[in-house]
């Protein structure tokens, strides 16, 4: 079979594209796949941001094929409670641990399950990762597509007839990647049931406005407004980089108490690691020198954002 994710390394950026013609449908195995790729980033200094996209023209990533979806459920036939899908998610979870008992799994009526599980997987360990991810999001992206963009740390937009949603409700199931946990977090509970409920594609003008998308660009510019963004934000501290977006992902959900728990944590935990002692350092020695913080200064306060005043990589 061929390969469905392709990749290249410039500097500490890696490009991935995400390849499936003739529809660019997601599958089980193009989430088999980043699962290997973003496993294997564990522990990789020389990489700090992935940017991920579409290979097919005008198309990030159609949605999940649904004839997949239908075998994953189909076999059972019978509509369950959630309290009784939650518990055998959870029993799913524990067992498919084993790699003979997760193979086993994949070829019974429980192999829907287990995909459902390995897709939620790889979402949050994105989230986990010390690199950044981007999407660059070059067309359509509906369903898992967008939800794979959702689990993206930033995501940039196409200009054009791309389309950007959800609209799962449509076929009379639901986002099952994440999508209304992370849609809600992102766009507040009400936009994000509208949209949901509506089944919405948003255009990138809609979606930039409603802030699902960070930025829309010219499609002809996508690719190098991408890779400038992946290799400013891959100067970042790794260790800070993974500290803030457990800040961001798992305390901003919880109540304002819990959340700045975590956020001083987090900060007590960075912030004397070598790379903030040497940039802090260097900050407070570039004040004794000028006399003004480098903020009020725009070409200092450019090579501070940008991450070059200081490496904070090595």
């Amino acid at each position: 079979m061929a390969q469905t994710v392709h990749t290249e390394q410039t500097g500490r950026v890696l490009t991935a594209r995400l390849d499936n013609p003739p529809r660019n449908f997601m599958t089980g195995r193009m989430v088999a796949e980043p699962d290997d790729l973003v496993r294997s980033l564990d522990g990789e200094r020389p990489i700090g941001a992935v940017v991920i996209t579409g290979a097919m023209e005008n198309v990030f990533i159609t949605h999940f094929d649904v004839r997949e979806i239908l075998a994953g459920v189909e076999p059972v036939r019978v509509a369950m409670p959630p309290a009784a899908s939650g518990a055998a998610l959870r029993v799913t979870g524990a067992i498919r641990r084993l790699p003979a008992v997760e193979r086993a799994l994949r070829r019974s009526p429980a192999a829907g399950l287990v995909e459902l599980r390995r897709i939620h997987d790889l979402f949050r360990r994105m989230n986990a990762s010390d690199k950044v991810f981007v999407a660059a999001i070059n067309g359509l992206a509906m369903g898992g597509g967008c939800e794979l963009a959702l689990a993206c740390d930033v995501r940039l937009m196409a200009d054009g007839e791309g389309r950007i949603g959800l609209p799962e409700i449509t076929l009379g199931i639901i986002p099952g990647a994440g999508g209304t946990q992370r849609l809600a977090r992102l766009l507040g509970g009400g936009r994000a049931l509208e949209m949901m409920l509506e089944g919405r594609a948003l255009t990138p003008g809609e979606a930039e406005a409603a802030g699902l998308v960070y930025r829309v660009v010219a499609p002809e510019a996508l690719a190098q407004e991408a890779a400038a963004t992946a290799q400013r934000l891959a100067r970042r501290a790794p260790g800070t980089v993974a500290a803030i977006k457990r800040a961001v992902y798992e305390g901003a959900s919880r109540p304002l108490g819990q959340g700045l728990h975590l956020e001083r944590a987090e900060f007590l935990s960075v912030s004397g690691q070598p790379p903030a002692l040497r940039a802090m350092r260097a900050y407070v020695d570039q004040i004794e020198r000028m006399g003004d913080a480098p903020w009020q200064v725009d070409e200092l306060m450019e090579s501070w954002q940008a991450g070059t005043a200081v490496d904070l990589t090595a």
